[in-house]
This record gives structure tokens, C-alpha cells and sequence, in this order.
């Protein structure tokens, strides 16, 4: 009887590198001439995978927005899961950005993700929802490695993370 092969495709941040990312950039807008005096502050709150940007007015935030953004690049945050909410007026004449973090897969995209591996008809490949990831698994390893390259040229508006792989 021939084994079944599978893999979960997931998506999230690793919250210590955001923290990490968020630290270093405090750092960097406190040595800056242009954002040192410029009341930003930069809230990381890691239980809601939320971070709260506020300045003294909509210019010097996006300048702070751009400083926190280049160092999750050089951290490895995968930016395509921040999602940034709109700019508001806070209190006192500050402006202030909400920022959120992805972490598992919305259900909406879960759906495209199997939509989109049916669409390939491959006979033996079956994708399963799983609260916040997706199972695909299929007796043949080269038609999971076959969905894995055409997943990674789609874009689902997250970055998609493969592992778990396994025979069972």
C-alpha cells in the first residue's frame, strides 16, 4: 500500500524578530536629527500582533513608518503580511497609524489557495482547510513539489510558508 505524502501551508510573523525590528528602528528615530525631537512613538503589543505608530503629524509618521518598514525588511519580516490602517487624528494634534501583523491564513484566502490547487487538476492531490492553514496531500511527492512551484508563482496577498512535510 503506498503512503500518503503531506504539507501545510501556513503564514505568520516571527513576533521576536518584530519585536527585534521595532527596537532598532526606537533606536535609529532617536539618533535622527529629523525624527529626535519629533514626539514618535513606535507600540509593539505582541499578544494582539499589533503595532500603534504615533508622531506629531502625518509627514513625520510616514518617515517613522519607513524607518520601522526598513528594518522588518532587514530582519526578515515578510511585509506583505502587515496590513497598515489609515492615518487618524489622535489627541493633541498627533496622527496616529494602526499596523497589523498576519498571523494564519484569513479564510477567505484559505478558500483561493484550494480553488486555486483544484483549478490545477492534478488527480491524486487533495486540499484540506485546517483552522488557519491549508493540507494538501497526495500519494506522489512530485505532484506536491508540482503545487508547491505553481503556489509559489501565484500571489495571494500573504506570504505563503511551506513545512511540515511528511509521510505518513
Amino acid at each position: 500500500m503506498a503512503g500518503t505524502e503531506s504539507f501545510d501551508i501556513t503564514t505568520g510573523c516571527d513576533l521576536q524578530e518584530v519585536d527585534n525590528a521595532v527596537n532598532q528602528a526606537l533606536k535609529e528615530i532617536r539618533q535622527r536629527y529629523d525624527l529626535k525631537d519629533a514626539g514618535v512613538a513606535v507600540d509593539f503589543r505582541r499578544a494582539e500582533a499589533a503595532l500603534t505608530i504615533t508622531a506629531a503629524d502625518e509627514y513625520t509618521l510616514r518617515a517613522a513608518w519607513d524607518v520601522v518598514l526598513g528594518r522588518m525588511v532587514r530582519r526578515n519580516v515578510p511585509v506583505k503580511n502587515l496590513s497598515t490602517g489609515a492615518v487618524q487624528s489622535a489627541g493633541g494634534g498627533t496622527a496616529r497609524m494602526e499596523v497589523t501583523l498576519q498571523q494564519g491564513i484569513p479564510t477567505e484566502t484559505a478558500r483561493a489557495i484550494v480553488k486555486f490547487i483544484k483549478e490545477r487538476k492534478l488527480r491524486r492531490v487533495q486540499a484540506a482547510i485546517q483552522a488557519d492553514q491549508v493540507r494538501v496531500s497526495s500519494p506522489s511527492r512530485d505532484e506536491l513539489q508540482a503545487v508547491i512551484a505553481a503556489l509559489r508563482e501565484e500571489d495571494f496577498g500573504v506570504e505563503l510558508k511551506f513545512g511540515n512535510y511528511r509521510s505518513q
